[in-house]
């Protein structure tokens, strides 16, 4: 029997749960990051990871400390800021800071930068940018990872109750550094997921019929010829224009079947942080977001236990983390977020000032 979502959470108190949550996961990541042989992780970090470490010298981040946060986190950090002093989302701020904040401590190589690592999106951006001297709109590269949307997610916090707002910024947002459509598709789709759980929804089988509702009220940009509740289309039904949305709605179903997995006794994975081998354990936002998913659909009232299933599965388990971490914390609320991973976050201040300013609320 799950727990149901607590209803007497107000939506600031889901909203600086995602905020905290996603950095909560991305600072547990820090140390065990990337791990591909899950016997070499017990070696280095022991049988079960629960806290924040220090990373391996000559790994991943390495230099960095146990609570820091990667240039993933740094990123959010930054749309957050951007998102506060403009009161919105203002994409030539938002620029501007990546060029003046984060472009000149990079130098175009993987191992560099704040954080100790720059993912593929970045330095590809990074270099159309500063060494091709590209414009803003026309340096987005091929990267399938979830660089975008972990940077979105105060945009998915700040328009939860907006949601053509809310996609219309997500989708202008990732196209800065990915262009790909299933990419982009696949992010607005956990954006419209998050926005839902901030809204004191539960991650259930049924979401992905609310989604599919919001595609036919015109709110989220996503074709289909199906009728309510996936039902055939019929004769004489004239299929609506594909210009300025998403091929297909299929990234707005995943949720709703990788809930489906977590709560049938039929399905079984156990350890759940196996899920990363079920799902994949690389860096594809097609791996990723099956596996954040289920995590927090199966423990969507246990934080705890989601970020750190999402941990010791290994592989690219800090972007894994972050976004159960999200997922998790909006449908918890920041008050049932474990006191030592907020304590221990090294920006502890600036993150707790930024997630009680990050809905529009103060």
């Amino acid at each position: 029997m799950h727990p149901k979502p607590a209803t007497d959470l107000s939506f600031e108190q889901r909203a600086a749960g995602a905020f905290v949550g996603a950095l909560v996961g991305d600072a547990l990541g820090l140390g065990p990051h990337w791990y591909y042989d899950l016997e070499e992780q017990v070696r280095d970090y022991g049988e079960w990871i629960d806290d924040y470490a220090d990373p391996q010298p000559g790994r991943y981040h390495a230099g960095s400390e146990a609570g820091d946060s990667s240039q993933q986190g740094i990123l959010m950090l930054l749309m957050a800021h951007s998102l506060i002093d403009c009161d919105g989302y203002d994409e030539a701020d938002f620029c501007r800071r990546l060029d003046e904040e984060l472009f000149p401590k990079l130098d175009g190589t993987p191992v560099s930068g704040p954080g100790g690592y720059t993912s593929q999106s970045i330095r590809d951006a990074w270099n159309a940018r500063v060494r091709d001297g590209r414009s803003w709109g026309d340096v987005a590269g091929r990267a399938d990872n979830t660089e975008a949307l972990e940077r979105v997610l105060p945009l998915a916090i700040r328009y939860a109750r907006q949601p053509r707002r809310m996609a219309k910024a997500v989708v202008s947002n990732t196209a800065l550094t990915q262009s790909d459509d299933i990419v982009q598709s696949m992010t607005v789709a956990f954006c419209a997921v998050l926005a839902q759980l901030l809204q004191g929804r539960r991650l259930d089988a049924d979401i992905s019929g609310t989604l599919m509702r919001q595609v036919k009220a015109g709110d989220l940009p996503f074709h289909t010829i199906v009728r309510d509740d996936l039902q055939p289309p019929q004769p004489g039904d004239i299929e609506a224009s594909l210009d300025g949305v998403f091929a297909s709605p299929d990234a707005l179903l995943s949720p709703g079947y990788m809930a489906c997995a977590a709560h049938d006794p039929g399905v079984t994975i156990e350890p759940a942080s196996k899920v990363s081998i079920v799902y994949g354990m690389p860096c594809a936002i097609y791996h990723q977001l099956p596996a954040a998913y289920y995590l927090a659909a199966r423990f969507e009232q246990d934080f705890e236990s989601a970020v750190l299933h999402a941990i010791n599965g290994g592989g690219q388990n800090m972007a894994r983390a972050m976004l159960t971490g999200a997922l998790v914390g909006a449908s918890v609320g920041i008050d049932k977020i474990p006191e030592r991973f907020i304590n221990r976050l090294n920006r502890r201040d600036e993150i707790l000032e930024l997630a009680q300013r990050i809905s529009g609320g103060g």
